[in-house]
């Protein structure tokens, strides 16, 4: 297989592993190390102090728990360990359903599917990238379990109406926020107005560990169960509290918790991640000024943010008028060296989604939006790069304008 691989599109590491790398002259994720995270590394293995729930991840539990105002956080190995400990704390089982938009990572429907339980798909607001309560509120049957609602791409949607919604009908909320660490609305930050919300600090967010999370837990019923799932299963954790003489098999659990390696990494990046969140801030607020002519044009939609959203300048995301037009947009911005990227596939097209879920609905919404999308660089550091990504975006749409013009 390797044989048919370009040398540029891979890099073969020492161990022998292979893996993909960017290469345009502008990638569109740039991780970058900001602070003390190698030291920290260096500590952990100093200390011996290199698995799970060490001194660094109550660290990083510790940092997170101060700076969006709860009590109970837990480290997570992904958003998608965070999500899965969400939906067995939600007690989710088969013949359950859980509502879920179809727009999002497929990490929410394994969740809900690995329970045995129904991922029920709902629509999007119309040319939103958020759920559409009244296709939430209409998908609720007798067997809807939990609600989960993804917040896309640093902003924070309304969740007054989904709560209202999950009060009605005695359902958990839970709250994807992956693409929101320290975004808030209404002053109140995204994951911890439900149940339990979910972050993630992948190589791609910005805040990174590689591949991290955490499981925010805002309904303190659920905070011991969550460390017993947290840990394997195990009430280690109060064991360690002096609540019990030894630790045990307790309830259902895996390894959630990463190790204070990962942890270490983390903590780095939080201490300096309000600085990183104002950098991309900036760069997005620079996006936004520069292509306002483009838009105002109808050559293409810039994303909406409401006025009472904080967002993380986490995407950057247009949308073009069609399928045609997007890929055409795609096509000559990777001609010039700059890497734009697709988003989701709606699941409910998947052939899992078709089998493990149902749809409520056509979710035109949802298709409609995800032909259309697509998203610019922003990374920590861009700012010498920008100009030349904004210079690319006018370049190509105003040569496919002319170019439709002259027919």
């Amino acid at each position: 297989m390797l044989s048919l691989m370009t040398a540029a599109g891979w890099q073969i590491l020492r161990t022998g592993s292979v893996v993909p790398v960017e290469t345009d002259d502008i990638p569109f994720c740039k991780p970058a190390l900001v602070g003390r995270e190698l030291d920290y590394v260096r500590t952990a293995f100093g200390q011996h102090q290199v698995g799970v729930d060490g001194p660094f991840a109550r660290r990083c539990q510790e940092w997170i728990a101060a700076h969006i105002g709860v009590p109970d956080v837990l480290l997570t190995t992904s958003c998608t360990a965070a999500l899965e400990m969400a939906v067995l704390l939600a007690d989710v089982g088969p013949g359950d359903e859980v509502i879920v938009p179809s727009y999002t990572f497929a990490a929410c429907a394994n969740a809900i599917a690995l329970r045995g339980a129904v991922p029920v798909f709902v629509d999007l607001a119309a040319d939103e990238p958020h759920v559409d309560p009244a296709q939430v509120a209409a998908a609720v049957t007798t067997r809807t379990k939990a609600i989960i609602v993804v917040h896309y791409g640093g902003s924070v949607c309304d969740l007054a109406p989904l709560l209202e919604i999950a009060m009605r009908h005695n359902l958990v909320l839970i709250e994807d926020a992956a693409h929101a660490f320290l975004a808030r609305r209404g002053g109140r930050h995204a994951a911890t107005l439900g149940h339990l919300g979910a972050y993630s600090f992948d190589y791609q967010k910005n805040i990174t560990a590689g591949e991290a999370g955490a499981l925010v837990i805002n309904d303190a019923r659920l905070v011991r169960r969550a460390e017993i799932l947290h840990l394997k299963g195990l009430n280690r954790k109060a064991f360690l509290r002096g609540e019990a003489d030894q630790y045990t098999w307790q309830d259902l659990g895996s390894g959630f918790a990463p190790s204070d390696i990962v942890a270490a990494v983390l903590l780095g990046q939080l201490e300096r991640a309000v600085e990183l969140t104002e950098s991309r801030r900036r760069l997005w607020a620079r996006y936004h000024a520069a292509l306002e002519p483009l838009e105002q044009t109808g050559m293409i939609r810039r994303p909406r943010i409401p006025s009472d959203v904080e967002h993380n300048g986490h995407i950057y995301h247009l949308l073009l008028p069609d399928l045609a037009a997007r890929d055409a947009f795609m096509a000559g911005m990777r001609a010039r060296g700059i890497g734009v990227q697709l988003h989701f596939v709606p699941l409910h097209s998947s052939i899992p989604g078709r089998r493990f879920g149902r749809s409520q609905g056509a979710l035109a919404n949802t298709c409609a939006l995800a032909e259309r999308l697509v998203r610019l660089p922003l990374w920590h550091g861009l700012e010498r790069e920008q100009e030349r990504v904004i210079g690319a975006v006018k370049a190509v749409l105003r040569d496919r304008h002319a170019g439709q013009a002259g027919r």
